[in-house]
C-alpha cells in the first residue's frame, strides 16, 4: 500500500494501472475511518485496485462548525485500510486541492435545497465540486459512498448523471453499532451520557417502520409521532425531521412512492444523521443492514 499527497502521484500511479488493464474502485472519505468505511472497502474489492482518499474538505464546512475539531489520525486510518487492501491512499493538503486562485464550483438547485442542504447552505456546493475534482483525478470505474448521507449519495448519482461522468456511483448500507447507533467519526465527540442519549435517532426510526408496517400512509401524521419521541430526550435538539421523495429530496405529505425518512439531531453541541427509505411500490422497508442490530 502506498500514501501520497499530490495529484500528480496519484495520477501516475493510476496511469500504470490503466496500462496494465485494471479496474479501478474508489472510496472518499474524510478519515477517521470507523466500520462504516470498512464496509466500502470491502465491497470496493470487487475491482482490481483500490484507492481511497482521505480529505477534511474545508469547502463543505459553513462558519462554525467543526473543520477544526473534525477528527483525524493517519496512523491509525493507514492500519485500517492496510489491514482491509486497499491499495493507494490520497491524503491532499488544502492547498493541493484548492490552489490561491481557485475558482470553479459545481452547483445543484432542486435535490440540495431540502435536509441538510437546507440547513448547511455551503455544504453541496462543496461536497460536489471535491467529488467531481477526486473523480477527474482517481478515473475511477466504480466509487462507494454510504446510505447514512442518503441525501449526498442522490446528489451526487445526478451530478454523474447530469455531467455525464463516466463512473458508476454504488451505494452501501448503513453499518451500526449494535445497540443501533448509525457509525459515524462524529460518535467520538461524545461523552457517555450524550452517547445513550444518541440512541433516540434509531429509537425514532424503529417507531417509523412500525407505523408504516401497520398502515400509516400519512407523511405529517409519521413525523409527527417520531419528533414527539425524539423530543422526551432534553440532550436532542432536532434540526430537521421529514419525509422525502427518495429521488428528488422534496417533502411529500403521502407516503406513496419511495419515501426517504431523514433526520439530523443535535446531541449536545454534535449533529448526527440517520435515515431509512421505504418503497411504497414494492412496500419493503430498506433496513440498510450492516454490522449491528437486526431488525
Amino acid at each position: 500500500m502506498k500514501t501520497v499527497k499530490t495529484i500528480q502521484d496519484v495520477c501516475e500511479c493510476i496511469a500504470g494501472w490503466r496500462r496494465d488493464g485494471l479496474s479501478i474502485g474508489f472510496v472518499p472519505t474524510m478519515g477517521y475511518l470507523h466500520e462504516g468505511h470498512q464496509s466500502l472497502i470491502n465491497r470496493a474489492a470487487e475491482n482490481d485496485r483500490i484507492v481511497l482518499s482521505i480529505f477534511v474538505n474545508p469547502m463543505q464546512f459553513g462558519q462554525n462548525e467543526d473543520l477544526a475539531s473534525y477528527p483525524r489520525d493517519l496512523e491509525r486510518d493507514s492500519r485500517l485500510c492496510e489491514e482491509n487492501g486497499v491499495d493507494l491512499i490520497f491524503y491532499p493538503e488544502p492547498e493541493e486541492m484548492y490552489g490561491a486562485d481557485f475558482c470553479s464550483y459545481v452547483d445543484m438547485s432542486v435535490l440540495t435545497e431540502e435536509l441538510c442542504g437546507l440547513s448547511r447552505p455551503v455544504h453541496f456546493r462543496g461536497v460536489c465540486t471535491v467529488v467531481l475534482k477526486l473523480f477527474n483525478i482517481v478515473t475511477p470505474d466504480r466509487a462507494y459512498f454510504g446510505e447514512k448521507d442518503a441525501q449526498q449519495l442522490a446528489i451526487i448519482k445526478r451530478m454523474v448523471k447530469d455531467l455525464n461522468i463516466n463512473v458508476e456511483v454504488i451505494g452501501c448500507p448503513i453499518v451500526r453499532e449494535m445497540d443501533g447507533l448509525a457509525k459515524s467519526s462524529r460518535n467520538t465527540y461524545l461523552n457517555t451520557e450524550e452517547r445513550k442519549a444518541a440512541l433516540v435517532l434509531y429509537g425514532g426510526i424503529q417507531i417509523g417502520k412500525k407505523l408504516i408496517k401497520d398502515g400509516e400512509r400519512d407523511a405529517v401524521a409519521l413525523i409527527k409521532e417520531i419528533k414527539g419521541y425524539i423530543e422526551k430526550e432534553p440532550l436532542a435538539k432536532i434540526d430537521y425531521l421529514k419525509a422525502v421523495d427518495a429521488m428528488t429530496m422534496s417533502q411529500v405529505e403521502k407516503l406513496d412512492r419511495r419515501v426517504l425518512v431523514a433526520m439530523a439531531v443535535f446531541i449536545g453541541k454534535t449533529r448526527l444523521i440517520d435515515n431509512f427509505t421505504f418503497d411504497f411500490e414494492d412496500e419493503t422497508i430498506n433496513y440498510q443492514k450492516g454490522n449491528g442490530p437486526k431488525d
